[in-house]
């Protein structure tokens, strides 16, 4: 395709999204969970049968919906994580939190959890159907931030960002929602604080993390960043819409120039939605195995091996499966016993 030349400067790629979205430094990992659960069973999973499916690795939309690793309740049992982050952002549906240094909680419907896995932390995370007589959707995005060497060994930490206490902008048909960055508008946003020793905990790094929907016919201009900031921007929801005087069909991801603006205007007939990636690299070594993301290999060794001696804490649940009594509400209970619940 041929490109004006203000258009080619500002979008450096562009690619398909499906599961897994491609981030750039300082983002590892980003996934978009979409999954149509059914009524539930007695045991907070679905109703019906679950022949057919990968049980423990089931990652292929069958009958609308995934297991993932869980067996009898979708979701992820206990798995140990070193040396980055992960933001949890759920828009529909909920999500049970247990760990090993003894916090837990259930969140959703469309709160934040931001969790710095820092020297190392088991945590599970299962998505409980508690509705028996209707359909229980599920709609997340999972984040991995990564974590600059001199925070890879921090004391684990996790915090709560409960959905009314987001800043989100709604004008002229369009919504953006601010889980990190800072939102420069007519009315002041309060950034939100993610955990200290966060990559985004500096505005001075320009993470940001927005979720922007435009209605039927609008438009907005992305404001512009320093020229060393990443900026990625994915098109998940909606038929079409256009980049500066790019169109694209939902689903494609871009990289983009942070530097310049860059106007986006839905073309279809439903609301068009997009998730931004924003922030300064890193610019450290990056080596990943699986939950471990290290700056060297025999980092990676070491973290397999504390892993096998510690189990980073241990597993104070009954269950690998952890998931919480069904009459609870969204709630957080801190490792200090601290608990909190989301302000009306």
């Amino acid at each position: 395709m041929t490109l004006k030349t203000t258009t080619a400067q500002i979008i450096k790629q562009v690619f398909p999204i499906d599961f897994h979205w491609p981030t750039i430094d300082p983002f590892l990992f980003c996934a978009y969970h979409k999954d149509s659960y059914p009524t539930a069973n007695q045991d907070l999973g679905p109703s019906g049968s679950l022949a057919g499916r990968n049980l423990g690795m089931d990652f292929q939309i069958k009958d609308g919906f995934r297991m993932y690793h869980g067996t009898k309740i979708p979701g992820f049992p206990a798995h140990p994580h070193r040396g980055f982050e992960t933001v949890t952002i759920v828009q529909t549906g909920l999500v049970d939190h247990a760990d090993s240094i003894g916090a837990a909680g259930r969140y959703g419907n469309g709160d934040v959890q931001w969790m710095t896995a820092g020297k190392g932390i088991q945590h599970s995370e299962m998505f409980p159907l508690l509705n028996k007589t209707e359909a229980n959707p599920l709609e997340l995005f999972q984040v991995w931030l990564n974590l600059p060497k001199a925070s890879k060994f921090v004391e684990p930490h996790f915090t709560m960002f409960w959905g009314p206490q987001i800043p989100s902008v709604r004008q002229e048909g369009v919504s953006v929602k601010v889980v990190a960055g800072k939102l420069e508008t007519p009315k002041s946003l309060i950034p939100l604080m993610p955990p200290p020793n966060s990559w985004a905990a500096s505005l001075d790094h320009q993470v940001a993390i927005w979720l922007i929907t435009l209605d039927k016919d609008a438009q907005w201009t992305l404001p512009t960043a320093s020229k060393e900031t990443g900026r990625s921007l994915y098109f998940y929801g909606g038929d079409s819409a256009r980049f500066g005087e790019l169109t694209l069909g939902v689903n494609h991801g871009l990289t983009v120039a942070a530097d310049m603006p860059l106007t986006l205007k839905n073309l279809g007939q439903a609301p068009a939605s997009f998730v931004l990636l924003q922030g300064k690299p890193i610019g450290e070594p990056v080596v990943q195995h699986g939950p471990f993301v290290m700056n060297t290999k025999a980092e990676i060794n070491t973290a397999i091996d504390d892993y096998r001696k510690t189990q980073f804490g241990g597993w104070p649940w009954p269950r690998q499966d952890m998931v919480h009594d069904v009459g609870l509400k969204r709630f957080a209970r801190f490792p200090d016993g601290k608990r909190e619940e989301p302000k009306p």
